[in-house]
């Protein structure tokens, strides 16, 4: 019992630091589409700043991944990742396009650098209470910042008014984020030292059950996951549509993205647990990957109405977009820890994201380019990936 609440102890505690983490760095990403069309970015820089940002933050955790794995620096690598946050207040002082799409990748590689080392360490935690629950609290606790983040935009630009809202006034809201960081690197302080050595907290069983090698199941669900994100479109081309298109104002482009997180929230949270439930009575540890399927349908169903210029659709669209996200951010990373042994457990995370930031970079180019021509051209294509990404779920699934 005392190495279980250890573990709980460490989740909540790294649940904290991605809670005041997302609120900087999803209040900035809520915004960052607007922000950058103030300062004369067309679609296509839109795209190609997102996509080199997306890549670049899933691309280098092959390597950080390879380097957790071969040195055991989870910690040395979480801290470093998260110290690069700074890069997000530090936006309040780019006043042209390319300091700001500096700060942005920036933000991007930190994330590249901590998320194989901070999986592994929470993966380690999740072993003793269910990785699927572990992952999922991890992820509903994230979700509260990332709700609270854009919300902080929202209230700035109530009370600015929508006439003043410039550079100036995201600007302000940029420097206010500097309080969420410097609580980031506090927490994970109180993290490392409870528990400097997680490895202790890997429960036997995976020890023994897992083996000691990628398996053609791991190949198989990274391929379905490149297909999928492919056509999944970021919201910070949503946001650009939104703006465009005059769908809503500057002030409610942050409150849809906060309900969107809460929508990701509560969705991590059930369908981590549900994941835990079916592996337990199917008595097969592949058995929640079923629950992937759910993936192509939503993102079918969100391109389909994310882009209508009907409110109820748009929000329905925006509803859809926070469910991916969530099995995104609870299913894709528990189960990697399922079909890894601890040794290529930094390697499988880094591969992993790789792959998914691969496909963000091609899907985020590519839909930003179609979207410069025709969002018919952007529906389409999302289609199109989404009904070839079913097929891999077929083929995975018959091996699981």
């Amino acid at each position: 019992m005392e190495i279980k609440r250890k573990a709980f102890g460490l989740i909540i505690l790294f649940g904290l630091v991605s809670l005041f983490g997302d609120l900087a760095y999803e209040g900035a990403r809520s915004v960052n589409g607007p922000y950058l069309k103030l300062l004369a970015v067309n679609a296509v820089t839109l795209g190609l700043i997102t996509g080199i940002g997306e890549f670049l933050g899933y691309a280098l955790r092959l390597i950080s991944g390879y380097l957790s794995d071969k040195t055991k620096s989870y910690w040395f690598l979480t801290f470093l990742g998260y110290g690069l946050l700074i890069s997000v207040p530090l936006l309040s002082l780019a006043g042209v396009w390319h300091v700001a799409a500096m700060f942005i990748i920036a933000e991007r590689i930190g994330k590249a650098i901590r998320s194989p080392a901070r999986d592994t360490i929470l993966s380690q935690a999740s072993s003793q209470v269910g990785t699927g629950f572990g992952f999922g609290l991890h992820e509903a606790m994230d979700q509260i910042g990332a709700v609270a983040g854009p919300l902080v935009f929202t209230v700035l630009f109530m009370l600015i008014g929508k006439e003043r809202i410039g550079i100036a006034a995201y600007q302000k809201g940029y420097a206010f984020l500097w309080v969420p960081f410097l609580l980031v690197m506090f927490c994970l302080f109180i993290a490392y030292r409870k528990v400097p050595h997680p490895a202790v907290l890997e429960a036997e069983d995976i020890k023994r059950e897992v083996p000691d090698k990628l398996s053609k199941i791991f190949w198989l669900y990274t391929l379905f996951t490149f297909v999928a994100t492919l056509g999944f479109c970021s919201f910070i081309l949503i946001a650009f549509h939104f703006k465009s298109a005059n769908i809503i104002t500057d002030a409610q482009i942050p409150l849809y993205y906060a309900l969107a997180m809460g929508i990701d929230a509560a969705a991590a949270l059930s369908i981590g647990k549900l994941y835990d439930v079916v592996k337990s009575r199917k008595a097969n540890r592949y058995a929640g990957l079923n629950l992937l399927a759910v993936i192509p349908f939503m993102t079918l169903l969100m391109a389909l109405s994310v882009f209508s210029r009907n409110r109820v659709f748009v929000i329905i669209g925006v509803l859809c977009w926070g469910v991916v996200m969530g099995i995104h951010e609870t299913i894709m990373r528990s189960a990697i820890a399922d079909v890894t042994s601890l040794r290529k457990r930094g390697s499988g995370y880094g591969i992993f994201n790789a792959t998914y930031g691969l496909a963000v970079f091609v899907g985020s180019v590519a839909l930003g380019f179609l979207y410069d021509r025709s969002i018919q051209f952007v529906i389409t294509a999302i289609i199109i990936i989404e009904c070839l990404a079913m097929v891999v779920f077929y083929y995975m699934r018959k091996e699981a």
